[in-house]
């Protein structure tokens, strides 16, 4: 120490080692983003990652196509930012992780917008030629894929985007055929008359996944249907069966009545008329009739029904060959056949009267009883909703799907009224019931002739390829190559491995349940079910030959050539062309993206070759993961996919469902212009994504606040590496204790998001990305910033640049430097990108390009930890008891402090005031830590309060040796 008097006004600022750094605070991502794609485009970053990661295992993702149809919404954006994320982690992993993006380009949804341009110019898409039409579809879908993909690519969704896949290209609408085409050889195609959710708007069959289900108010009706025969109960002859519907315009239809062989039946008077109705419905009933349009609670039917005298009692056994007569019998024709009474298992007492009126064209338990009993349907109800001209009743009448039509006062009940048969009629039954998604307008149940793919029919083997034996899709069975449809696809789901683990019971009561799968459209975009039939005999062709040149003519034209075709040059000179209906349904847009693994995985990587994951939203159970399912399993016997993970839907921020007219739509691509694509991405990441999540201002605020701190975390060790050199590394066994405590941790990180990131790991927190941010997230806030690089500023910043705990400590940072960058790389690609030319500037090389972190097992020490441990709890309630003196201005940092306390356990080789940051420590002075202010001086350099200090401004010891050298 010198004895000279020293100036107050000294600044020892330029002596201080402070970090430097030209990476800014502010992100300004928004700005930043733009610039840093158009570097990856322009420097083909996607594609020189293949080539160095060329001849690696592969790890296939295989991309769920959206329609092209609208910008992005924010479902799309999470969803594509989480493959994105997964796709990243499986690189940096050193797995050739390709990233294939794909469109569904067929289908409903497009010919919609296409026919909602038509209507705004008041034209018939009718009559509008069907190749124009297409040509239109076509012209439409090519437009937002590329909307879309720019959209996309925006997210910083790294993929082929030059050579997507879309189903619409001419090689994909083959090799969709070939699938169809497959099934049809091995026998697993079939044609026939079965009721399916029919859309009278859209005039087409739909799938499941088409349909959304609205709570909306209908018309009920109980009906009387008069008995005429009733060899078991001749007293029933002359009374009347009450059914009741909640779809009057089924009653047009009707065929027979369904009872319940258990049920216990009564025979009632009331107001005249004698009732067939099941006893224990007989007060509801009743009421309603009474009142003539109510929907009565239980309560309300048990204390204010009508007295009713029971005239007959028995069971459903007794109402066989027992037969009634329509209410509109008197029109003559289908209306005078005698209507059965038939045993249906289906019927219950849960609501109704007992009795069910039986529709074969409009119901599947109708279907199957009528059939059963020869009754055949009549296809009264044409594709547009109205009753077919030549109908006795109402014939060329409706829309069956219009309010006023079926209501209380529509000619549906008034005539049922005026023949004497409407007993009650409301216009109020509140209940759940499917719409069309894309049309939002109701559906009804309709018998049409379709073609299906068979749940439970026995195949015939393919010849030389196809469906594997089941012992070989899942190793159950005994490799029965003869295993049906069903069973095989239930094979595989016990064999996917399902994300979350809960997922597997949706998609396996959906399959155990499904009927056969409906797979033809009465639509004209899309592929052709290219299938020729026998007039004759209604069998459709099998002949490889015809096949090929089938498929041949398909890769030169796609589906026009199926449409503008010169068939007889297709059948060959083995057929005759008259012979056989040219089959033009197209194939249900399922059936086309469930085929996409079969010409994008497999067709780029090689035959047999599955994906190793697919991922989209929990609504694909009964949309894209089943149609994978079935559609693989029908042809190679297995699924397409190794696993399957399922996330929940974008909610805003009260938990409720966007929509515009609530305006509560969270736009992604406003998100981005505002904030950046790397906040959005923050957002998904830290999401419990496995179920429905929120966003909204708030959430997005505090995914803004997420990225600024780790951003921080990156900005401090830039600059407080930005003179590291090689020669300054320090050997770990030569380093402090702290330093090789932060190491442990590092590697306990390490650990822990390799679990969530790497399959092979076996871990239950695969692909869970919320646990791995949040895991990043802490170590950097907590481990570093509020512990780590806070206790070591002082060493930063005031020891010799050759000291060796300092030495240790930059060696340390830069450890956490290149871990943390790659950690954070798949979550934040922008930043991470951003961070590492900011240290390693290079326009040939970026961040993705690098693999996983080496980080040594051998730093974990959980002996060290255990003892850390304790010291960060004791430091804890140091800082707690320290905080009151601050906030009332007796001190104004903890450097100012003198802490008396209890024995620090353990406190063998801690300088425990440094770790503290105060000024002094004294121990074993009880079990209290009581705070007062330092006495000792303040050293002008370092602002520690240290006893060799003689005055405020005066030097350390220690910085008096750094200043001397």
């Amino acid at each position: 120490m010198t004895d000279q008097p020293r100036q107050e006004t000294q600044d020892y600022k330029s002596t201080v080692f402070l970090p430097v750094t030209d990476f800014p605070m502010k992100a300004g991502l928004a700005q930043k983003e733009p610039a840093i794609l158009a570097r990856w485009e322009e420097m083909d970053l996607y594609g020189k990652l293949r080539e160095r990661r060329k001849g690696r295992r592969r790890f296939i993702l295989h991309d769920g196509p959206p329609y092209a149809n609208g910008d992005i919404h924010m479902g799309h954006a999470m969803n594509k930012v989480l493959k994105d994320i997964i796709v990243r982690s499986q690189s940096l992993l050193g797995y050739d992780a390709p990233y294939i993006p794909g469109w569904d380009c067929h289908g409903l949804p497009i010919e919609w917008k296409i026919e909602e341009e038509y209507r705004k110019k008041k034209q018939n898409k009718d009559e509008v030629p069907a190749q124009e039409f297409r040509a239109e579809c076509r012209a439409y879908a090519d437009r937002w894929v590329g909307v879309q993909k720019e959209q996309f690519k925006r997210l910083g969704v790294m993929g082929d985007w030059d050579d997507p896949y879309l189903t619409m290209k001419f090689d994909a609408e083959a090799t969709i055929v070939g699938e169809l085409l497959k099934f049809a050889e091995s026998g697993q195609l079939y044609r026939g008359a079965k009721p399916v959710m029919w859309s009278p708007v859209e005039k087409t069959a739909l799938a499941e996944a088409e349909v959304e289900y609205e709570d909306i108010v209908s018309t009920q009706v109980d009906v009387a249907f008069e008995i005429v025969e009733a060899p078991n109960a001749p007293e029933l002859v002359g009374a009347h069966a009450v059914i009741w519907t909640t779809t009057p315009w089924t009653i047009p239809v009707n065929q027979a009545l369904a009872y319940g062989p258990e049920v216990d039946y009564v025979l009632v008077e009331s107001d005249g008329r004698k009732l067939l109705l099941a006893e224990a419905l007989v007060p509801s009933v009743l009421l309603r009739h009474s009142r003539e349009g109510g929907n009565p609670s239980p309560d309300a039917a048990s204390t204010a029904t009508p007295e009713a005298e029971i005239l007959w009692r028995g069971k459903g056994a007794d109402l066989a060959g027992a037969v009634a007569r329509h209410p509109m019998h008197a029109l003559g024709g289908f209306f005078a056949k005698p209507r059965p009474f038939l045993a249906g298992d289906f019927v219950t007492t849960d609501a109704g009267t007992g009795l069910v009126h039986m529709a074969p064209d409009h119901g599947e338990d109708d279907f199957a009883l009528c059939k059963a009993n020869g009754i055949n349907p009549v296809f009264a109800v044409e594709n547009d909703g109205k009753y077919r001209e030549d109908w006795l009743w109402l014939g060329g009448q409706g829309s069956v799907i219009n309010p006023k039509f079926v209501g209380r006062d529509g000619p549906i009940c008034t005539d049922l009224r005026e023949a004497g048969g409407l007993l009650a009629a409301s216009d109020d039954f509140k209940h759940s019931y499917p719409h069309s998604w894309r049309s939002k307008a109701k559906i009804i149940f309709r018998c049409t002739p379709q073609w299906f793919i068979p749940m439970d029919q026995n195949p015939s083997p393919l010849e030389g390829e196809g469906r594997a034996p089941l012992a070989q899709a899942g190793g159950k069975g005994e490799g029965d190559n003869a295993a049906t449809l069903r069973e095989l696809a239930l094979n595989s789901i016990e064999h996917t491995r399902w994300v979350p683990e809960r997922s597997i019971n949706r998609i396996r009561s959906m399959v155990e349940g499904r009927p056969d799968w409906v797979i033809s459209r009465q639509r004209a975009w899309g592929v052709p079910i290219a299938l020729y039939v026998h007039r004759k005999t209604g069998d459709y062709l099998v002949d490889k030959s015809v096949n090929a040149r089938i498929l041949e003519a398909f890769r030169g034209a796609g589906a026009d050539a199926w449409f503008g075709a010169d068939h007889q040059a297709l059948l060959g000179p083995d057929y005759d062309l008259n012979d056989y209906e040219v089959v033009n349904d197209i194939l249900d847009v399922w059936f086309d993206s469930g085929s996409t693994h079969s010409f994008v995985v497999e067709g780029r990587y090689g035959e047999g070759v599955r994906a190793d994951l697919y991922l989209e939203g929990s609504d694909q159970h009964r949309g894209w993961f089943q149609s994978s399912l079935l559609e693989s399993s029908g042809t190679r016997g297995r699924a397409p996919y190794d696993a399957v993970l399922t996330h929940g839907f974008a909610l805003d921020g009260q938990g409720r469902k966007m929509s515009k007219s609530l305006g509560n739509v969270v736009d992604p691509l406003k998100v981005i212009a505002e904030s950046g694509s790397d906040i959005l991405r923050v957002w998904v990441a830290s999401t419990d994504y496995f179920d429905d999540v929120r966003i909204g201002k708030e959430v997005l605020a505090g995914s803004s606040d997420a990225y600024r701190k780790l951003r921080n975390t990156f900005r401090y060790l830039l600059g407080a590496l930005s003179d590291f050199s090689e020669e300054e590394r320090l050997p770990v066994a030569e380093m402090p204790e702290l330093e090789r405590y932060m190491l442990h941790l590092l590697a306990r990180l390490d650990a822990d998001l390799r679990s969530v990131v790497d399959k092979a790991a076996g871990s239950e927190n695969w692909l869970e990305f919320s646990r791995y941010t949040r895991a990043l997230m802490d170590f950097a806030n907590s481990d570093l910033s509020a512990f780590f690089f806070d206790i070591r500023k002082d060493c930063l910043y005031c020891d010799a640049k050759s000291d060796p705990k300092r030495r240790a400590y930059r060696t340390v940072l830069d450890t956490l430097f290149h871990a943390l960058v790659r950690y954070a790389a798949p979550i934040i690609p922008f930043t991470a990108e951003e961070v590492w030319q900011s240290r390693y500037p290079n326009a040939e090389e970026s961040v993705h390009f690098l693999e996983w972190p080496t980080v040594d097992a051998a730093w974990l020490d959980q002996s060290l930890d255990d003892k850390w441990a304790e010291i960060r709890n004791q430091r804890d309630q140091v800082n707690e008891a320290i905080e009151p003196l601050r906030r009332e201005k007796v001190i104004r940092s903890s450097l100012e402090a003198d802490v008396t306390m209890g024995e620090l356990v353990p406190s063998d080789g801690v300088n425990f005031a440094e770790i503290a940051i105060v000024a002094r420590i004294e121990m074993g002075k009880g079990d209290s830590i009581v705070v007062k202010p330092s006495d000792w001086h303040k050293c002008g350099r370092c602002w520690r309060l240290l006893p060799e200090v003689e005055e405020d401004g005066a030097l350390c010891n220690r910085c008096e040796e750094v200043l001397s050298a």
